[in-house]
C-alpha cells in the first residue's frame, strides 16, 4: 500500500551528541590523511625538517583556500563545513573518490551522483617531475593549474600559496603583478593562451570552467575587452621568452616554451620552460 503524506515519517535530525561525534570522526579522518602526505605529494618544496610527520596544517590550509585557525578547529570537530569547503578541503589533501565520500558523509552531505574521474594521475605527476631543471605545469582544459614541479615553484610564484580560485594561467598573467614582473613581455603569451581556451571552449559550449573564466577575465580586466570579444582561434605556438627571475638583478633569461597536449583529462596539456640562455641585459 502506498504511503500517504499522512503517514510518512518526518527525517530525523541528528543529535547534538551525534553531531559532536560525528565533526570528531571527520576531523580525525582529516589529519589521518594529512599526515600520510609528504610536500612533495602536493607540489610543496621539501627541504625544512620537520619535527612532525605529514604535511603542516598551515600548509593544508593555504592549498584549501581557508584559514589556519579554522582549519584546525576543522580537524578538533569545533565547526561545521559547507560542502564546497570540504571539497577545497579534499582536493588539499588528495583525497580519492572513495575517501572523498566519506568525508562528506561524516559532515552529512550526500555524495554527487557521478562522481567525476581525478583531474590527473601520478603518471602526469611523475612526467612534471621528470624534468627536475624546465619549470612545467600540467593545466586543465580551462587553463586551470593542475599540478607543477619544483623548479615551476622556485622561478615562478608558487601556486601553492596562490588560493585555488585563482589558480589558472591565464587569469594570472593578466591580472597578477609579480607574474607581470617575471615575464614582462607577457601580452602576446596571454592572447596565444586565449586563442587555445577558445578553440577548447568552442567545442564545450556548456561547460561551467570555460564560463566562469570568461567572465571572471571580464570582470577583472575590462580593459581588455577586445580581447575577450575576440573570436579567433589557434594552438598555442612555441616560443621563446625572456623572464627576470627575483635576484639576478634585473637580467633576463631565455626560455623556451612549449604547450604539450596530454591524454587526460581530455585536452590538458603541460607547459615546459627550458632554460637556453642568458639574455642580453637591457641598456643602460
Amino acid at each position: 500500500m502506498a504511503t500517504t503524506a499522512a503517514t510518512k515519517k518526518p527525517t530525523p535530525t541528528p543529535s547534538p551528541a551525534a553531531t559532536s561525534a560525528l565533526r570528531s570522526e571527520l576531523g580525525g579522518f582529516l589529519r589521518a590523511h594529512r599526515e600520510r602526505l609528504t610536500p612533495g605529494d602536493v607540489g610543496l618544496p621539501d627541504t625544512v625538517r620537520r619535527r612532525a610527520k605529514g604535511l603542516r596544517r598551515e600548509e593544508v590550509a593555504v592549498l584549501a583556500g581557508v584559514s589556519v585557525a579554522w582549519y584546525t578547529w576543522l580537524e578538533q570537530g569545533r565547526v561545521d563545513t559547507s560542502r564546497q569547503v570540504l571539497d577545497a578541503v579534499a582536493r588539499a589533501l588528495r583525497l580519492d573518490d572513495a575517501s572523498h565520500r566519506h568525508a562528506l558523509a561524516l559532515a552529512g552531505f550526500a555524495p554527487a551522483p557521478g562522481a567525476a574521474p581525478p583531474a590527473h594521475g601520478p603518471e602526469l605527476r611523475a612526467v612534471l617531475d621528470s624534468w627536475p631543471d624546465s619549470p612545467a605545469l600540467l593545466l586543465g582544459p580551462a587553463l586551470d593549474i593542475l599540478a607543477w614541479n619544483r623548479a615551476y615553484a622556485t622561478l615562478w610564484p608558487d601556486p601553492a600559496a596562490i588560493p585555488e580560485e585563482r589558480r589558472n594561467l591565464l587569469l594570472l598573467l593578466v591580472t597578477d603583478a609579480p607574474h607581470q614582473r617575471l615575464l614582462p613581455g607577457w601580452e602576446p603569451v596571454a592572447m596565444d593562451l586565449y586563442r587555445h581556451l577558445r578553440t577548447r571552449a568552442d567545442r564545450h559550449p556548456a561547460a561551467d570552467g570555460f564560463r566562469r573564466l570568461t567572465a571572471r577575465l571580464r570582470a577583472d580586466r575590462p580593459d581588455l575587452a577586445e580581447w575577450w570579444a575576440c573570436r579567433s582561434v589557434g594552438d598555442f605556438a612555441p616560443r621563446t621568452v625572456e623572464i627576470v627571475p627575483e635576484g639576478m638583478g634585473g637580467v633576463p633569461r631565455a626560455y623556451g616554451m612549449t604547450l604539450l597536449l596530454a591524454p587526460q583529462p581530455q585536452d590538458a596539456a603541460i607547459l615546459v620552460q627550458t632554460h637556453t640562455q642568458t639574455a642580453k641585459p637591457p641598456a643602460p
